[in-house]
This record gives structure tokens, C-alpha cells and sequence, in this order.
């Protein structure tokens, strides 16, 4: 996260005159904490990404593997994969063209580590052991699969595959290191390899993001609960070539980009106002930079009274409900005066009209 403090003024618009900006250095903390969210999430829910143990049927000795594992063990480096069953009973190799789930970017053999660790007979990983083999074999099997090009704020996220427990009893051992598309739940799909394009992490515009923990997780409806609605995608490759921009070079152009594409999105510059909306925007680190990541989202969303975001139910684009209350625009009197900073001298008395 950037050392940088913005002047408490920055980013902050007069009251009555527009949209009110939280400092981009606010903005990346509670981005931070939601991806510490999403990893934490994953931990839970998709680090072994295998076959659930209760749902396949066990190998006789001697038998063939049965065919979800043919799948799962020819599958090699550069294949997709997609499943459509909880148990993943029914993997499938895919074009990656095509939708898919998981993209293989090494095959790690365990019969190969030192020690009776992974040996006939031995038990399944757990959880916990299947996240340390992640972290250390497949994060640089990714690394080697793009290149070094891997954004960790992108995208995708790195897991792991296992075989299926009937698998791992006939003697299979291998895993297979890949790439998944981030999120706080399920893993959506994904088009096209992650080799080619941008890793950036962006949606489409319109989109909205749920809330939990007054944090944004992963798209929903707009008639749901939403921390924030998506109103434009700026693209700073069209903007800076050559090495990461700077942060303060970043922000003025995201800043100017993002309130061009939320007027155009709402129809108009008084609507954010109107609906007592903040303007949202990050910037991108120089790792993502180097990765090649080139696009950010403008968020549309509610500063809490405590830290994080407000629900928002409703797009923008029509009527809102904040914190289950209908927005109450402020008062326009033609002319505005700026907040004052805390602890600053009181505004000297204006004269009065005779």
C-alpha cells in the first residue's frame, strides 16, 4: 500500500458544486482489506480445488482410474478446464477460448518430493497442507507460465488442483498449478487465456458489487445490496507508455476520466451530487504497471459513518435507497463555500448588503 498522504483537501470538492472524492490513499486501504478478504475466502472455500471426498466413488485395486480423473490427469500446461457439478464429477478440458473455470499453468509431481510424505498409502493433504504446496509450487509455476508477468492485484487469483480421493488411492500424485478468476465466493468464468491481455481487475460497466462487512465482494443485481455501482473504465495505457506512471500523475488523469464517464453514465453533472454519492477511484501499483495491467473502475458508492461503504439499493441511474433511506439532495443556493479543516481559524464574518 502507497505511503502517500494526500493534503486532507485533496480530492475533496466544494459542498453544493459536485461530486465529494476520497483520497486515493483511503481508497487502496479498503481495496486492500477487501482483497485480503477475497485470499482469506479462498483459503476457505477454494484451495483445493479437487473433488469433494464424500461424492466419488472409491478405485478398486488394480482398477483404471475412473474418467473424471483421465481429465483431470492428462490435463497439462496451457489446457482450461471447467466443471459444472459441486463434486466437479463432470471435469472437462475446454478451448480456452471457450468459458472455463481453471487454467493450467504447471503440473507438479509429489512422488518427486523427498521423504514418504506422498507415498503409497499415505493420506490425502488437508486444507492447510494443500495451501502451503500451493504457495510454494505453483505461485512461481505461474510466475514461469506469464513470463513474470503476474499482477497480484489483478484478476485472477493462483490455486491448486488435487485428484480425487479415489485418485490419490490408485497412486495418483500430481497437482496442477493454475489461475482462477478472483473472487470472495465461487469462481465465475473466465474467456481466453491469461497469457494474452490485460489482467486488470475491472467489470463492466454497470455492474455492482455486493457488500459485506461494509467492504465490496463480488457482482450482483443492483436491487441488491451494493457498496458501489461501476460507472466507467479508464484505460491509462492511452494516457502513459513507457515505465509506472507516477501516483499524482495517475490521479489527475483518473480523476478528470472518472467524472467525464460517470456524467456521461448518469446524463448528468449534478446527479452524483443529487444522490449524495462519492466518486471512487484507485490507481494502479508499479508491479501491476510491470505486469501489464493498464485499466481502474470508477465507483459510484457511500462512504459509511464507520469505516467502509453504505448499501445501496438501486442503480444510480434511477431512485436509490442509502442505508434503507431515499437520499435528500443537499441545498443549492448558487454559491458554495468549502469545509473548513478541522482545527482551522473560523471564516472571517462576510460583509453584509446595505
Amino acid at each position: 500500500m502507497s505511503d502517500h498522504q494526500s493534503d486532507p483537501a485533496e480530492k475533496t470538492a466544494e459542498r453544493g458544486a459536485g461530486p465529494l472524492h476520497l483520497s486515493a490513499t483511503k481508497l487502496r486501504w479498503g481495496l486492500l482489506i477487501g482483497a485480503l478478504g477475497a485470499v482469506l475466502a479462498a483459503l476457505v472455500t477454494m484451495t483445493v480445488t479437487g473433488f469433494e471426498s464424500d461424492k466419488v466413488e472409491a478405485h478398486q485395486p488394480g482398477a483404471a482410474p475412473v474418467v473424471r480423473d483421465k481429465e483431470f490427469s492428462s490435463a497439462n500446461e496451457g489446457d482450461c478446464l471447467t466443471w459444472g457439478k459441486p463434486d466437479r464429477s463432470d471435469l472437462l478440458k475446454v478451448n480456452c477460448a471457450d468459458q472455463h473455470l481453471f487454467e493450467v499453468a504447471g503440473v507438479v509431481d509429489l512422488k518427486a518430493y523427498p521423504g514418504r510424505e506422498f507415498g503409497d498409502g499415505t493420506r490425502h493433504p488437508d486444507s492447510l497442507r494443500m495451501t502451503e504446496l500451493r504457495d510454494e509450487h505453483c505461485v512461481p509455476a505461474v510466475q514461469r507460465y506469464l513470463g513474470g508477468r503476474f499482477d497480484p492485484r489483478g484478476k485472477y487469483m493462483v490455486n491448486v488442483m488435487s485428484p480425487s480421493p479415489a485418485g490419490w488411492q490408485h497412486g495418483d500424485r500430481t497437482l496442477r498449478c493454475g489461475l482462477q478468476v478472483a473472487a470472495t465466493s465461487a469462481s465465475p468464468a473466465s474467456t481466453g487465456s491469461a497469457t494474452q491481455g490485460d489482467q486488470s481487475k475491472v467489470h463492466a460497466v454497470g455492474t455492482c458489487l455486493g457488500i459485506n462487512q461494509n467492504l465490496p465482494t463480488d457482482p450482483v443485481d443492483c436491487a441488491q445490496p451494493h457498496a458501489v455501482e461501476i460507472v466507467g473504465n479508464v484505460d491509462l495505457g492511452k494516457n502513459f507508455t513507457g515505465g509506472p506512471p507516477s501516483e499524482a500523475d495517475q490521479d489527475k488523469f483518473v480523476e478528470a476520466e472518472c467524472n467525464r464517464l460517470s456524467t456521461e453514465y448518469l446524463g448528468s453533472p449534478d446527479a452524483i451530487r443529487n444522490k449524495t454519492l462519492t466518486l471512487f477511484f484507485d490507481y494502479l501499483e508499479p508491479t501491476s504497471w510491470l505486469a501489464g495491467s493498464r485499466q481502474l473502475d470508477c465507483w459510484l458508492g457511500k462512504g459509511a459513518d464507520r469505516e467502509g461503504f453504505a448499501p445501496i439499493v438501486g442503480s444510480a441511474r434511477g431512485e436509490i435507497l442509502i442505508d434503507g433511506q431515499a437520499p435528500v439532495p443537499p441545498p443549492n443556493t448558487g454559491r458554495s463555500t468549502p469545509a473548513p479543516l478541522p482545527g482551522a481559524a473560523p471564516l472571517p464574518p462576510q460583509p453584509q448588503p446595505r
